[in-house]
């Protein structure tokens, strides 16, 4: 735990009003007794519910909690950039403000810190439909083919980083795209990546929007454009 002294933890929200205030307690309870400098983020990406006004009044009452706010819903993607930009602290990590992770597993990450630069959680069970389940299998297995990496599960929402990473890869995408972007990038940058089992739960509210076609057809377009920029960049 020593490699840790400082984090930024982060949550991409999109209409999460029932699940935020959850989500941003556990984690103070969490990193509070670690001793570790933390802060905590809370992206509001354009919700059209009450996550704003969570987010501010949460904020208001702990300086160690911040809002940031997209006026529209700007995409995933756009909300991961949004996180890393606001964070200050050396390490990063972020999950979603959906409560389906247990924040509790992530300072079983912190001692692999001192030797790798990503540590990235994949779902020992996946809590989603068998119809979310085909599709993640199929676009993780397309993307470690294009890209050569061995990522079990790219777009698990329970990764840390070294955020220095982020001073040193531009990232472009704004939707669904954005962690294939950041492991394509950080591989060939020569970045080191490991990978943990964490515990996936159903979601008790508010409603899942990555299956929707129209994400689903703009992370394909953004595909085969960053597939490109990959292998120009080579």
């Amino acid at each position: 735990m020593d490699a840790v002294k400082s984090i930024s933890v982060f949550f991409p929200c999109f209409n999460e009003q029932e699940n935020i205030e959850r989500v941003v307690k556990s984690t103070v309870d969490c990193l509070l007794p670690l001793g570790v400098d933390y802060e905590i983020i809370i992206v509001n990406d354009g919700s059209k519910d009450n996550t704003a006004q969570v987010a501010d009044a949460l904020a208001a009452g702990d300086n160690h909690i911040k809002a940031v706010r997209h006026k529209t819903n700007l995409g995933y993607g756009a909300a991961l950039r949004s996180g890393f930009a606001a964070a200050t602290k050396e390490f990063v990590f972020y999950t979603d403000g959906d409560g389906q992770f247990d924040i509790k597993e992530l300072p079983a990450m912190f001692k692999y810190m001192a030797d790798y630069d990503i540590v990235s959680g994949y779902r020992l069970k996946r809590r989603d439909n068998l119809m979310r389940k085909i599709n993640a299998f199929c676009w993780t297995t397309l993307v470690c083919i294009l890209f050569r990496m061995r990522i079990k599960d790219i777009d698990g929402a329970f990764k840390l980083y070294r955020r220095s990473i982020f001073d040193d890869i531009k990232m472009k995408s704004t939707g669904a795209l954005i962690n294939t972007e950041i492991f394509a990038r950080a591989k060939n940058k020569g970045y080191k990546i490991t990978q943990v089992g964490v515990h996936h739960y159903p979601r008790t509210a508010g409603t899942q929007t990555g299956a929707k076609l129209s994400v689903i057809l703009r992370a394909f377009k953004e595909l085969f454009v960053l597939y490109r920029q990959i292998k120009r960049d080579n």
